[in-house]
């Protein structure tokens, strides 16, 4: 009988001992929603998405994080809940560790789509990413970064005594971009050794297609400078196409160099429009692949005016993406002579997608291949013909030092 007694006791305290622990949790449950809820009196639309469903995602940590933030972080006038949001979606696409996905607030989804438009304020230095590095694809033509001696393969290594180490390209273009006026100050390096310069901003207006003329022996030849495959790149080039054509049919001109150096690319439907005008129609220009997507062929599909033209096209290490697809297509069925230095080696495709309120994002969707199979990622293309603008160290390239155009006009003029 004592012993019952004694069983029913234990029973009767360890019901209370679990009911007050289970009271205790609740409570702190409860409180803890409560917080969330006042954090969250400015967050809507917080339903999972149904591909989430089978991953059993527990959100929770997410926000007790944010609740530890904002409760014990130390300089409250660095709490902006807009801005710990996008670092969120930033971190979460960054972790995909693809230095060509990343996601754009509205803000710099407009400077990207300014970019392609061919209008900006900044320095006028088309950006790249060399060993994750932040590099100096090219500087633009008579803009600020040129005139201050910047040069193709120059590493910023600071920003404004900020450190660029683990940036991303938004990151890095967005703090070296500004009003007109403003100044910037760049740490870069060139042959391991650095360098400050401090350059004040402008506005930046670029033309994806320039045109000029060169004469040798009594003999023309055309000279195209591709800058970038932007939003009116095949409207400009419609129309130096038909210049050049009208010359080349009147016997005025010996031939076309297409200048693709410094061209960090742009839109892939660019590239394939002007190789069209040189390829035959139904040949291929690039095949697209991807494990999620089904394979894509972007072949010729329009009569070219500049079909029998004599061709030769430079290139260098600032040659990249979109004008590779043109270099390496030109190169493979022999249409043209590649003059220059290796280019960049970017074989990858981004697709750029508009979300809600302005924000973007680019993701890598596919990797491209040239005509013959080549997948040119982290290599770049070979020319035919080496040649390289050995320039002493502080000077720019000038008409009267570039050796790789020279060269190539030499090949059509003989």
């Amino acid at each position: 009988m004592f012993t019952k007694k004694i069983t029913n006791i234990l029973l009767l305290l360890s019901l209370g001992v679990f009911l007050f622990g289970t009271g205790l949790k609740l409570g702190q449950y409860k409180e803890k929603i409560e917080r969330i809820g006042q954090l969250n009196n400015s967050v809507f639309n917080t339903k999972r998405s149904p591909l989430l469903d089978d991953k059993k995602l527990d959100f929770e940590l997410f926000w007790e994080t944010w609740e530890e933030l904002e409760r014990k972080f130390i300089d409250k006038s660095k709490i902006d809940k807009q801005k710990m949001y996008f670092g969120a979606i930033k971190g979460m696409v960054s972790a995909l560790e693809d230095p060509y996905t990343f996601f754009l607030t509205p803000e710099e989804n407009k400077e990207s789509r300014d970019d392609l438009a061919g209008k900006f304020e900044g320095i006028g230095a088309q950006l790249g990413l060399q060993d994750n590095r932040i590099t100096v694809v090219a500087p633009l033509k008579n803009s600020p970064a040129q005139k201050s001696g910047i040069k193709a393969g120059d590493f910023i290594n600071e920003v404004d005594d900020k450190s660029t180490k683990g940036w991303t390209l938004p990151q890095a273009v967005s703090k070296i971009r500004g009003t007109r006026g403003t100044k910037v100050k760049l740490t870069l390096e060139r042959s391991s050794k650095e360098f400050e310069v401090v350059i004040v901003r402008e506005q930046i207006k670029v033309e994806s297609v320039e045109i000029s003329y060169e004469k040798r022996k009594n003999q023309s030849v055309a000279i195209i400078k591709l800058n970038q495959f932007g939003d009116n790149t095949n409207d400009e080039w419609d129309k130096t196409a038909e210049e050049i054509a009208e010359k080349w049919q009147r016997d005025e001109i010996k031939g076309l160099i297409i200048d693709l150096r410094d061209n960090p690319g742009g839109y892939l439907d660019g590239s394939v429009y002007v190789a069209s005008e040189f390829l035959p129609k139904g040949k291929l220009v690039v095949k697209q692949t991807s494990t999620t997507q089904d394979e894509k062929s972007y072949q010729v599909k329009r009569e070219g005016k500049l079909l029998d033209i004599p061709l030769v096209v430079i290139i260098n290490k600032g040659s990249a993406s979109a004008s590779e697809i043109l270099a390496g297509a030109l190169r493979d069925y022999k249409r043209a002579r590649l003059i220059g230095e290796k280019s960049f080696g970017k074989g990858s495709v981004q697709e750029a997608t508009n979300l809600k309120g302005g924000a973007g994002i680019h993701i890598t969707v596919a990797k491209w291949i040239l005509p013959k199979g080549d997948w040119i990622n982290s290599k770049g293309i070979e020319p035919d013909i080496k040649v390289e603008n050995k320039l002493k160290e502080g000077t720019t390239l000038t008409r009267e030092n570039d050796q790789q155009l020279e060269k190539a006009i030499k090949q059509l003029i003989k």
